[in-house]
Formats: structure tokens, sequence, C-alpha cells
């Protein structure tokens, strides 16, 4: 019964985002990823909810720091001003680099940030997973590009490698990169 008080107490945590029952899939990772290659600016074309993310003109812009670590710089525009959330990210095993961990508080641990495919310049799949007490899951997608619109044969080839892979995409949603200005 335990369980059930703690999963109505986690509920409202999770209910902008999407889960679902059961353990996190187990997508392959981009082979052979190169950090370098990867960095810079990237559009968010499409996502799973996330309640951190309510804006348009989303972007991230990745870079390596003195101390080798990733300086994580998403933006958005939203309720008339941009908003920058900074973080960093992590190679936890040089063997699989396309294995991420991601975190924007010094408080929080590092989420999973798995690279599914990236051709480096211009689109990536991204997915990130956690279980909760391996009784259901909380997952996020991303299907990045380095323009703002990307071919729609881009983006269906992307949602296809997620279903591949076991990713649920019913509740995925266009992120509105109309009007934004670029630096």
């Amino acid at each position: 019964m335990s369980a059930v008080y703690l999963f109505l107490l986690l509920l409202p945590l999770v209910s902008a985002q999407t889960y679902h029952w059961g353990i996190c899939p187990t997508p392959k990772v981009q082979p052979n990823f190169t950090l370098q290659q990867y960095l810079g600016r990237w559009y968010e074309i499409e996502k799973l909810p996330a309640s951190f993310e309510k804006g348009k003109c989303i972007e991230a812009n990745y870079a390596v720091r003195k101390d080798g670590t990733i300086q994580v710089l998403n933006s958005q525009f939203y309720k008339n001003k941009v908003s920058v959330a900074q973080g960093t990210a992590v190679i936890q095993d040089p063997r699989e680099p396309a294995r991420l961990g991601v975190s924007f508080s010094y408080f929080t641990p590092y989420s999973p940030y798995l690279v599914l495919t990236t051709d480096y310049t211009s689109l990536s799949v991204v997915y990130s997973c956690t279980n909760i007490l391996n009784i259901f899951h909380v997952d996020f997608a991303w299907i990045l590009s380095r323009t703002r619109f990307p071919t729609p044969e881009a983006v269906s080839f992307a949602k296809e490698l997620l279903t591949k892979e076991g990713i649920e995409l019913c509740g995925m949603k266009a992120t509105d990169q109309m009007g934004c200005k670029d630096d």
C-alpha cells in the first residue's frame, strides 16, 4: 500500500511529463559519438512534454569548459522574455560517449542524456528516461536540428527511430520556432 501513496505523492511532479508503466526502454545510442562535432547550437523541433519547456524558440547550446565538463545553455522565449537555464553535462563512461548525464543544479543528480543518433550537421535525436521504483518511468525525447525548420523527412526519420527503439510518441509536440530572433 505504501507504493500507492508514494505514487500519489509523485504524481504532481510528473503530471506535466510523459510517464508510462514499467521500466525505461533501453535504446541504442550513436556509435562512435564525437563530442567536438556535437557542440554548438541545436534548435528544438519536437519533444515529449516537459514542465520546464513551455515557451517557443527553444534551443540548446553546448560548449566544453576548461575543467572538461560541458556547459549546457537552454533558452526559450516565454511570457515575453527570454529565459535561460544553465546546466552541466558529463560523459559518464568514456567507452560510451553518447550516454551523457545532465544536471541543472548542484543539488540534483545527473539525468540521462542519450544521443540516439546524430549526423552532427543537421539532425540529432535525444532521449532521457528515469525509472521510479521500477513501477513506472518518466521519459523525455527531443528532435533537434541545426536549423529552425528541418525537412519533414528528417523529422519523420527521427520519429521512426524513436518508435523503433520502443519509445512511445503519443504526446510528442512540435516546438514553435516562428518569429524567433537569430543572433
